[in-house]
């Protein structure tokens, strides 16, 4: 079976030369023959520009993760589905009724999550909807051999996100991805975050968007070549394990 891979198509990091970079996030994970995209970035002209540069075609995406409603995590949307109004879009309770309800009218179907983690596909699913401010959930990818959290921004913290994902599947969790929301964070605070990952058995990380520079040199100080590199552009083959 090919390695699932995910693609960074929209950050505040750069990844690879002539992509642009705006702050916000998304993500492509190619997985058993189906395409997942996680988050929209802010701008939906960027987004679409960025993929275009990539070889990635919206309608190619079977399913659109948001993980919050934050403005830079959702502002493609709308030119995504105008290109693919087919695809399932994966919001959560804590999304404005008003936005869902639209979306009802733009997509093939909204996939409404609670604080129940819900699967969503083979070897997809989200953790339910986590207290934070605002509300999000992350998605967990879970095949025989690899696990995988990836978060939008991590307001609930990663390492609660990560031990919500190993309950759920009842084993540890390989990989940590996304926003880590450590920006703002001291030294001290961003310490403990990387203590508490590697105490939940983390083996590889990919902190970009709103990690910060500190927290990101930080983890590569104690991930080594563990810790992978993100920004726009990235692609990451997520093998299995250590």
């Amino acid at each position: 079976m090919t390695s699932p891979r995910l693609t960074i198509v929209f950050d505040n990091y750069a990844g690879r030369s002539g992509l642009r970079t705006l702050w916000g996030f998304a993500a492509l994970l190619e997985l058993g023959g189906r395409t997942l995209l996680f988050d929209t970035g802010s701008n939906g002209r960027v987004l679409l520009a960025n993929m275009a540069a990539l070889g990635h075609a919206p309608s190619a995406i079977d399913m659109i993760f948001l993980s919050h409603p934050h403005w830079d995590h959702i502002g493609g949307l709308d030119s995504v589905l105008e290109l693919n109004p087919g695809a399932t879009v994966v919001v959560h309770a804590g999304f404005s009724r008003h936005l869902i309800a639209d979306l009802r009218t733009l997509c093939g179907e909204v996939v409404m999550v609670d604080a129940t983690p819900l699967p969503l596909a083979p070897g997809l699913l989200s953790t339910g909807l986590m207290d934070s401010e605002p509300p999000e959930h992350a998605l967990i990818l879970a095949t025989d051999d690899r696990t995988v959290a990836i978060s939008g921004c991590a307001h609930p913290g990663m390492e609660r996100i990560v031990a919500r994902a190993a309950e759920r599947l009842g084993r540890k969790i390989d990989w940590a991805i996304g926003g880590f929301h450590l920006m703002n964070a001291d030294e001290d605070a961003i310490a403990r975050s990387i203590r508490s990952l590697q105490d939940l058995g983390i083996d590889h990380v990919v902190p970009t968007h709103c990690t910060g520079d500190r927290a990101k040199a930080a983890f590569r100080r104690a991930y080594g070549a563990h810790c992978h590199e993100g920004g726009v552009g990235r692609t990451i083959e997520l093998q299995a394990g250590g």
